[in-house]
């Protein structure tokens, strides 16, 4: 894709921080991509967004079979972070859901019975961000978010203290460049948005004032 020097020399407020982001790259799909250079978040343009009803068809067909072996050891490092630092006494929310809660399955077999659903397309349930929960699933999750810095202001604002916010995404590391955004599998998915970095993550922790955030590439963890 060409790229004219109007786009090249086009900058984007960071929907995380606010900053200012430049552009990086495109991808295949002829989406345009921007880097903050704050928080070294990448985010897509918002005019390369694909409309809601694609958007819900795509989650549509996903393999999300809560019984699967694999999808359940994918989801593992959340639901065994939870096993070990929660009882099954405590509430959770599984925020943003999908069709298949693998890790509510997976936690009330376990005994973990009161966990709440949301998701915008498929749990519609506003009426369950109304309440506070010790713990918040967010799997696979954050990269779809076109508003990052409100939806992280609202899941800290739904933690009791000492909550905790157990997210899973791909980060997409500072130290990356644009050859490795260009190959990266993960942006390939058009309903991924925004990308995070370890700056991201700090950025979040420190503007929402978790006292910690613990992270790799398996579990993030934002602790109050």
């Amino acid at each position: 894709m060409s790229v004219s020097d109007d786009i090249l020399s086009l900058t984007l407020a960071c929907p995380l921080c606010n900053s200012q982001a430049s552009f990086f790259t495109t991808s295949k799909h002829m989406q345009i991509y921007f880097r903050c250079e704050h928080c070294a978040s990448v985010f897509m343009r918002p005019d390369d967004y694909v409309n809601s009803n694609d958007e819900q068809k795509r989650y549509e067909t996903h393999n999300n079979d809560v019984t699967d072996l694999r999808y359940q050891r994918f989801v593992s490092p959340i639901t065994k972070a939870i096993e070990k630092e929660f009882s099954e006494h405590h509430q959770g929310l599984d925020y943003g859901c999908g069709t298949g809660p693998v890790a509510t399955y997976v936690l009330k077999q376990k005994g973990y019975t009161d966990i709440k659903l949301y998701d915008p397309f498929f749990h519609n349930k506003p009426e369950v961000l109304e309440n506070q929960y010790d713990f918040i699933i967010c799997c696979e999750v954050m990269e779809h978010f076109y508003n990052p810095k409100a939806e992280f202001e609202k899941l800290r604002q739904m933690l009791k203290p000492k909550g905790q916010l157990l997210c899973k995404t791909s980060l997409f590391l500072e130290k990356n460049n644009q050859k490795d955004f260009e190959n990266w599998h993960y942006k390939d998915d058009e309903t991924h948005v925004f990308f995070y970095s370890e700056k991201s993550l700090e950025y979040i922790k420190n503007e929402k004032n978790f006292k910690l955030v613990e992270y790799d590439q398996k579990l993030i963890r934002f602790i109050l």
